[in-house]
């Protein structure tokens, strides 16, 4: 059997980016000594969710992918740790071009590549066309050591066509970091990401921050966790109101399993989905 233990950081706004880094360090060393060999932070993981609000002073958060001083320093972790690490934080590419990023790095350290944000929501409380480009790299899936693993970002999650995607591209992982407050989306939660897993038979590992922030009074609902290819949430899910460090093992061959006895990729009918691309 072939198994990976993976991991997610669930945590709360401290106050400041400084602090904020130092858990998330903190945390990604605690994994590592249970023996995680992949794991992935939080949605901006270093900064408060500042898409309650528009205001220009963000833009100031924002850091080269790669280069910048965050995934130089998690390069140098996932070395360190001989871990793959998924680090969402806020990309500048030149002033005035800013996306929502996740940079994946492996576990020898070197930077594989990036995911842009591709869906990027404007309602009350979600200001994030303000602050973010569209995403313009499509759904890369990155060859790691612990096998073939994609992200999707938070609000991307509601539409199933980039999971589809991530699929086709051969991804055994997918990892959704998110910034989601309670209410409609709280129900949404269980739902969206283990039928994902099952329509795509891959594991899903889906993160989201706690508690209460400063720019706003939403309450972010935490309940992080894995689900397997049978859309299993696996081991219950991290608390609705903490920190906490998610840690399950993925038994890979599992999705060889399900794969076999759910034959969704061989019948598929994309010749029939041409109405899918058209605006």
């Amino acid at each position: 059997m072939t198994t990976i233990r993976a991991a997610l950081v669930q945590q709360k706004w401290t106050g400041d980016k400084e602090s904020m880094i130092k858990n998330a360090v903190d945390a990604l060393r605690e994994a590592a000594s249970q023996g995680a060999q992949v794991a992935c932070l939080q949605e901006l993981f270093y900064g408060p969710y500042f898409c309650q609000v528009q205001d220009p002073q963000w833009y100031s958060w924002t850091e080269a992918v790669p280069g910048g001083p965050t995934t130089s320093l998690m390069q140098d972790l996932a070395r360190e740790l001989n871990m793959v690490l998924v680090v969402p934080v806020y990309e500048v590419e030149q002033e005035g071009v800013y996306y929502n990023t996740a940079a994946v790095i492996d576990a020898d350290g070197s930077y594989l590549g990036k995911h842009r944000k591709n869906h990027i929501p404007q309602v009350n409380g979600f200001w994030e066309k303000y602050y973010f480009r569209p995403g313009n790299l499509g759904y890369p899936v990155f060859d790691t050591a612990v096998g073939k693993v994609g992200v999707y970002i938070c609000y991307e999650r509601h539409f199933p066509e980039g999971w589809r995607a991530l699929g086709l591209g051969g991804a055994k992982i997918v990892f959704n970091p998110s910034a989601t407050s309670r209410g409609l989306s709280e129900y949404l939660w269980k739902l969206e990401q283990t039928s994902a897993a099952v329509a795509n038979e891959y594991f899903v590992g889906t993160i989201n921050r706690v508690g209460v922030e400063p720019l706003g009074d939403d309450d972010f609902y935490g309940q992080s966790y894995f689900a397997d290819p049978r859309g299993q949430i696996m081991g219950g899910t991290a608390s609705d109101n903490a920190d906490e460090l998610v840690i399950r093992d993925l038994d890979m061959d599992l999705l060889e399993e399900v794969r076999h006895q759910w034959q969704f990729y061989r019948d598929r009918r994309p010749d029939s989905y041409g109405q899918l691309t058209q605006p």
